[in-house]
């Protein structure tokens, strides 16, 4: 029986659409599921959404949708993402799924009947982005240690595991198991956390309603750790009728996260699974993120790079291969469109293509397109010979590390050194001597070869370039391309019809590329009935409804004001938000006074990245008027309406 192996990815959180980051890990999980498969294991892969919370459901109401219709269009816009990048997982686990939520609920009963389930009243400091609650230590300046935004103070019954009755055993599991929590950074960073004391866990809510209702106690429901990290037994059947997967599958060989989530798959669902008498996963991997300018990708810094874009212009194999080729798993990595351009040129137009390309056209050219039968060899065919032999054993380690640029720099080292046995063998030189025929059949039969153990190699992280590889090389066995055929050199090849197709990966003109990835939006046609004096009006750019649902504007009160000290223009503002209360530092000290600011009803931007000024952190912007002589005057509402109602 083959050995199992079943490999997770995070459910993304649908708050947007998912960005390059997101498909880092995805491509990395298919990428090595994909190996897996063609080593010979039963393989089950495995990734989704994570759809509930209060997060979502403010996100849908400022869209004008119900928060099901908000996510059921994300879950389309992922799936077909994934589609694009051939991400081939096995199932794609929704937490809004019927199948999912009576296993939660069948959970959260086992949990009540340990005794490790208990009710009780939470006081603290609550990140809704994050949805995680922190203590004034934790949460510095007011803000998330995660995330870096404004936490709110909130207070609520609540449902607690406990989570410091696991503390010791979980130590003592993570040092018994090194292996457990990769890369050894991130257990050293979790050995940390827990020596540092570990707080009972909050997962019941009532504030909200979105959300999975606990069967025992309807006002409540399911807080996000456990309704999202249970996906990876739900979705396999656990805690349902037909449990088969279940039982064949788990536990885990391997949960790929992202590094900031590390510590609630170390931590929190370890000592749930421990609380349920279930196994615990063999291997946690935090990776590392990919950043623009020293800033992870994130929708409100306007840094994200739409992979489906550049599958479009590139192909997928092409972000596949600069995904998994550029930064060392686990470790952050810059990502710039020079990066990914000169991936293609150097990697796949250079070296790749050249390979194939030589090789092909020379068999084409020299046999009439049948590859030849080799004759006698020399050292050079002896040492080729070797490197093609140990390299699926060098990319195998690399792979099972996790270290996929390590595998695919292996396999790039051959390829070098493919070309480099072109120059030293001289086929167009042999062809034209006669005597040398025997010769020009070995060399090519040796470069045959080589395409042949390359093709296989890369199909995990290429899936569409081997194919056109083999067609080329004229195999159609598919025996030719498993695993079992890079243990020797094969003579099955030979007789094949040879055919140089199109270039595998063209060139591309970098600088001209360069200039059209960064290039603005042309702007739209002014519409017929727009005077020409408006339109020569120094006016910002058009935007559309898309760029405007990023704004997120809101009434807020203000419940108190005053000077910020050594400042002539800066008020700070306390105000109710409808979240919990914001600081907002304003530059209207020459207009208002404190005292006239309180009781007023104020437009703020709500979701502005948080500043610091004066030693104080601004936690978003109140909306003003300004006119050409400098005057302001403050945007308020009228009427008597509730701090926190959405404007737009």
């Amino acid at each position: 029986m083959p050995d199992r192996f079943y490999i997770t990815t995070p459910i993304y959180y649908p708050s947007d659409n998912l960005h390059i980051g997101h498909s880092y890990c995805s491509v990395a999980a298919d990428t090595l599921a994909r190996f897996k498969k063609l080593t010979g294991h039963d393989v089950y892969f495995l990734t989704g959404l994570d759809e509930h919370g209060q997060k979502i459901a403010e996100k849908a109401a400022q869209r004008g949708k119900d928060p099901q219709s908000y996510v059921d269009g994300i879950a389309a816009a992922t799936k077909e993402l994934w589609r694009v990048m051939d991400v081939g997982y096995d199932d794609f686990i929704r937490t809004t799924e019927p199948r999912h939520e009576r296993a939660v609920q069948r959970i959260y009963e086992r949990l009540l009947a340990t005794g490790d389930l208990y009710k009780s009243e939470y006081e603290g400091l609550y990140c809704t982005p994050c949805e995680a609650f922190w203590t004034a230590t934790q949460a510095k300046d007011g803000l998330c240690p995660d995330c870096g935004r404004p936490v709110h103070p909130e207070k609520e019954e609540s449902y607690f595991l406990r989570l410091s009755k696991y503390q010791d055993w979980l130590i003592e599991y993570i040092l018994s198991n090194p292996g457990f929590i990769q890369p050894q950074t991130r257990a050293n960073e979790m050995l940390a956390f827990l020596r540092g004391g570990l707080n009972d866990l909050c997962v019941s809510r009532t504030s909200f309603s979105w959300g999975i209702t606990l069967p025992f106690d309807p006002k409540h429901v399911a807080y996000v750790w456990i309704d999202a990290l249970s996906n990876y037994i739900t979705a396999l059947g656990y805690a349902s009728d037909n449990d088969e997967l279940y039982q064949r599958y788990w536990p885990a060989s391997v949960h790929l996260v992202g590094k900031e989530i590390v510590r609630f798959h170390a931590i929190y669902w370890p000592i749930m699974l421990k609380m349920l008498d279930i196994p615990i996963p063999r291997q946690i991997f935090g990776h590392g993120w990919l950043i623009i300018d020293g800033q992870k990708m994130s929708k409100s810094l306007g840094n994200v790079i739409d992979p489906a874009a550049l599958c479009a212009r590139y192909g997928s194999d092409a972000v596949r291969h600069f995904l998994m080729r550029e930064v060392p798993f686990g470790a952050d990595g810059n990502y710039t469109h020079a990066a990914l351009l000169t991936r293609v040129n150097a990697d796949l137009s250079n070296d790749l293509g050249n390979l194939i390309s030589r090789t092909t056209a020379m068999v084409a050219q020299y046999f009439g397109g049948t590859l030849p039968e080799p004759s006698a060899i020399t050292p050079l065919e002896e040492a080729l010979g070797a490197r093609l032999l140990a390299l699926p054993t060098e990319v195998e380690a690399a792979m099972d590390s996790l270290q996929f640029s390590t595998a695919l720099a292996a396999i790039w080292r051959v390829i070098g050194e493919c070309n480099k046995y072109i120059d030293q063998t001289t086929p167009w030189l042999l062809a034209k001597d006669p005597d040398q025929r025997g010769r020009l059949a070995t060399v090519l039969y040796y470069l045959a070869e080589a395409a042949r153990f390359v093709a296989a190699l890369i199909s995990p992280f290429m899936p569409r370039t081997p194919q056109r590889i083999y067609d080329q090389l004229g195999i159609t066995e598919p025996e030719l391309k498993e695993w079992d055929s890079l243990k020797s050199l094969t003579r099955r090849t030979v007789g094949h019809t040879v055919t140089k197709g199109e270039a595998l990966f063209p060139r591309v003109d970098v600088k001209k590329e360069l200039s059209e990835l960064t290039a603005p939006a042309a702007p739209p046609e002014k519409p017929a009935s727009v005077p020409d004096e408006a339109a020569r009006q120094d006016v910002p750019a058009i935007i559309t409804i898309d760029d405007f649902e990023k704004v997120k504007l809101v009434s807020a009160k203000v419940l108190a004001a005053e000077k910020v000290p050594k400042s002539d223009k800066l008020l700070k503002l306390t105000l109710d938000d409808g979240a919990g209360g914001r600081t907002v530092l304003s530059g209207i000290a020459q207009w208002y006074a404190p005292e006239a600011m309180v009781g007023k009803t104020v437009a703020l931007l709500a979701n502005l990245a948080p500043r610091k000024m004066r030693g104080m952190v601004s936690e978003g912007m109140i909306l003003a008027a300004s006119d050409d002589k400098g005057s302001l005057r403050l945007v308020t509402l009228d009427g008597d309406m509730p701090a926190g109602s959405v404007i737009g």
